[in-house]
């Protein structure tokens, strides 16, 4: 019952496009559990990718999970949270009712390799305060394998970021050839993510990038590497139970939803000429806030679509 989603390749924007590798949404399955969003990328040197350079965004019902294996992002919010983004090392950030923030590589970094995900809030919780929370999990190992867990439980090891629904976020590292047969929640659904190597999930096999759905009611997860091992990252949750409207940097419930967030953030980005403002002090405070410290200009949301936008189940 293993579904192999492969991913599309969706550049970042601007003329030296950091090109990411996405996986979910797809047509035919937009949520893990809660996982609505997830971006593979590099490993990119970053004097070709032009590394990664994203300017004040706004978010709203939803958390960011950042998570890399090389290389270092600068995050800075509108909470007044300045963290780096390390490689073994969960920096979650909560949106909630509305928040912006800023993500940029510093010059130091040379080589780009990580992934960016989205986790969707539950009804009751999407208009929370904004929050954000750091966690570097130590390393567990066994027979053929080591894993850091940063969300959730798995392979005896608990991490303590809080989430607002059940949810299992973990990386597993392979050796060449280990079979390993991981014990999961069977009431979660999960998904793993291919970085580096290949893997057979259940039957299938599974290279770099490529995401396998494993649905509920499987007890165990087995996983044979290939020949040169596999570095994956797993994935779980319950299936989420509502419907969501995700459109840009916005998950809501309806149409009107994001609507209302759009104009809110333009409103604090467009100044009487209908032009962009600059950065900093020129964006106006409101449901979104303002980014200390980052010289970058805010990026303006795009135009909505002609039609109303649609349910994703």
């Amino acid at each position: 019952m293993v579904e192999l989603m492969t991913p599309r390749e969706v550049p970042l924007g601007g003329p030296r496009a950091m090109t990411v590798r996405r996986t979910l949404p797809q047509r035919d399955r937009s949520l893990i559990g809660a996982w609505c969003f997830l971006d593979h990328y590099g490993p990119d040197e970053v004097s070709e990718s032009g590394g990664m350079v994203v300017a004040p965004h706004p978010h709203t019902g939803l958390q960011t999970v950042s998570w890399l294996f090389t290389g270092e992002i600068e995050h800075r919010d509108s909470a007044g949270n300045v963290a780096m983004v390390r490689p073994g090392e969960v920096n979650l950030m909560t949106s909630g009712r509305g928040i912006s923030h800023s993500e940029v590589s510093p010059p130091e970094t040379t080589v780009l390799h990580g992934a960016q995900l989205w986790v969707a809030l539950p009804d009751a919780d999407r208009h929370t305060d904004p929050g954000f929370q750091h966690h570097a999990p130590d390393e567990i190992a066994g027979d053929g394998w080591r894993a850091r867990v940063f969300l959730g439980s798995l392979l005896g090891d608990t991490s303590p970021v809080a989430t607002f629904t059940p949810l299992l976020g973990a990386e597993l590292v392979l050796d060449p050839g280990a079979t390993v047969v991981v014990p999961v929640d069977e009431t979660f659904e999960h998904g793993v993510l291919v970085d580096l190597g290949s893997v057979t999930v259940g039957d299938l096999a599974a290279t770099r990038s490529d995401l396998a759905y494993v649905p509920t009611g499987v007890q165990e997860i087995r996983l044979v590497a290939g020949a040169d091992g596999a570095r994956l990252l797993v994935l779980g949750g319950p299936p989420f139970g509502e419907s969501i409207v995700m459109w840009w940097n916005f998950v809501g419930r309806t149409h009107d939803d994001i609507v209302g967030a759009r104009a809110a953030w333009q409103s604090q980005i467009t100044g009487a000429d209908g032009e962009t403002v600059g950065a900093g002090h020129d964006v106006a405070a409101g449901r979104f806030g303002v980014v200390p410290g980052q010289p970058l200009k805010p990026i303006p949301a795009p135009a909505l679509p002609n039609a109303r936008l649609k349910e994703r189940h």
